[in-house]
């Protein structure tokens, strides 16, 4: 079995726990990995913490890597223009190597040109911002991770970790991926985007929840649930439902019940062999039609091409 190299650059100013969670998350895949941790220049690297990190490896790493991973720093270490030795650095990438950033990272993807004409995301805090410098990224703050092949941004902090369950699913099915949510002790998927981290109002005191709502629902996609459905359920006008909802959730009661359908088909894909149609059927899509649509939207593939995906990958 051929483990897949992973270089994570750790710039001044790094985050250490996001520095340590592609070693924690992919260490954690039965060996299918091998990741190691590098700086610009070899040297040990400031932290935003007060203690600094020694790697054991210089630049000449990444010219190795089968992914690289571009660790996130602080936003006072963000620069307009990347540095001639992170541009060194990046140039010993190879073509066609899968680059992976969290959060912040994405400043760094970006100020080297890397995603021009690309969609991509960072952290929801600084997204204004990323749009000022870089208007020539198609940026998405809503979400938590992004794969535009072979570039992947992820939003703030644990979003690292969902980056890399992403890549363990896309690269070895979604069993390994399950087994090492469980080993960490991390939801495998975890449903809406980072809207929902957003800094909003505080829900009134003794303000009920949706949560109830969302888990009969899920038990309930292949039925065609309505606005009126889940406010019944929930014994709230259906206005204050969905404002609650989308304060909870980052999403709309219809957007979230389209996501979780996605990704119940994509679970489907991946475990069994029901056809297009049948899926679409189990998770409440109308047609297999309907699901090919929707798929291709949340990730830009169509049904046959994601299950060719998976069955390589098992």
């Amino acid at each position: 079995m051929r483990r897949e190299r992973v270089v994570v650059l750790a710039l001044d100013g790094v985050y250490p726990f996001e520095l340590g969670i592609p070693s924690r998350i992919l260490g954690a895949a039965d060996g299918r990995y091998e990741v190691l941790t590098c700086s610009v220049d070899g040297r040990p690297v400031r932290t935003d913490a007060d203690f600094g990190v020694t790697v054991e490896h210089g630049p000449e790493a990444l010219a190795t890597a089968d992914t690289v991973v571009i660790a996130p720093v602080a936003p006072a270490h963000l620069a307009d223009e990347v540095s001639d030795d992170i541009l060194a650095a990046l140039a010993l990438i190879r073509p066609g190597t899968r680059i992976v950033s969290i959060c912040t990272g994405a400043f760094v993807l970006a100020a080297a040109g890397l995603l021009d004409g690309r969609r991509a995301t960072t952290h929801w805090q600084v997204a204004d911002r990323f749009r000022r410098m870089f208007p020539r990224v198609d940026l998405d703050p809503d979400v938590l991770f992004v794969d535009d092949h072979p570039f992947l941004t992820s939003a703030g902090a644990a979003s690292g970790v969902d980056i890399c369950l992403h890549l363990v699913r896309k690269d070895h099915g979604s069993r390994l991926a399950n087994s090492v949510a469980r080993r960490c002790v991390v939801p495998p998927f975890r449903d809406g985007g980072q809207a929902q981290y957003i800094e909003q109002p505080v829900p009134e005191q003794g303000a009920a929840s949706t949560a109830a709502t969302r888990a009969w629902a899920l038990e309930r996609l292949d039925e065609p649930l309505t606005l009126a459905d889940l406010s019944g359920h929930a014994r709230m006008s259906q206005r204050t439902f969905a404002r609650r909802f989308h304060d909870e959730v980052g999403l709309s009661p219809g957007r979230w019940l389209i996501q979780q359908r996605v990704v119940r088909a994509r679970h489907l894909l991946e475990s069994s062999d029901l056809t297009v149609d049948q899926i679409a059927g189990r998770v409440g899509f109308a047609t297999g039609a309907s699901l090919r649509q929707h798929l291709n939207a949340a990730i830009g593939v169509s049904p046959q091409a994601y299950r060719r995906t998976f069955q390589t990958a098992r």
